[in-house]
């Protein structure tokens, strides 16, 4: 996993763009998240520009991101503690339509003054790879009790 310091700018924009967009439809965390979400868009856009790629912000339903003509959905999670390798990535089953190519996951720190790009994974692999957990399950991998229907990979099994 690659650390990164989550910038001012990166901040302030992640905010701006949150207070955009309101409210999605089937947030878990009734928006609360929305800044977190583009916190993870931030850093996905940082990293996959130092690669090399061309980078578009797109914010669709269906994908955040155009990284040399690839469309990558960025899922980003809140943390109190740097993610281990055994963390589970989570995609939330009603997701699952997604028109994207790639699912991009990062983690954020609950002070929002750090962040991890935990890696990426091709969509059409995903859900061949991935663990379907239902809402109040016991994730054995973490012992993390899943907050709705979804399908979990490691962070492990994703390309950095």
């Amino acid at each position: 996993m690659l650390e990164m310091l989550i910038t001012e700018k990166m901040l302030a924009n992640a905010k701006k763009l949150a207070s955009e967009m309101g409210q999605l439809n089937n947030s878990i965390t009734k928006g609360e998240g929305n800044i977190v979400g583009f916190l993870g868009e931030e850093i996905a856009l940082v990293v996959l520009s130092n690669r090399g790629n061309k980078c578009q912000r797109r914010n669709t339903y269906d994908y955040d991101i155009i990284a040399n003509s690839k469309k990558v959905d960025v899922k980003t999670k809140l943390t109190s503690v740097p993610p281990k390798e055994y963390y589970s990535c989570s995609v939330a089953s009603f997701n699952t339509k997604q028109k994207c190519d790639y699912y991009a996951f990062v983690r954020v720190s609950k002070n929002m003054d750090k962040a991890w790009w935990c890696g990426l994974y091709k969509k059409e692999d995903y859900y061949k790879d991935a663990v379907f957990m239902k809402k109040g399950q016991l994730d054995p991998d973490n012992n993390f009790i899943v907050k709705a229907d979804c399908y979990n990979l490691p962070i492990s099994r994703l390309k950095r």
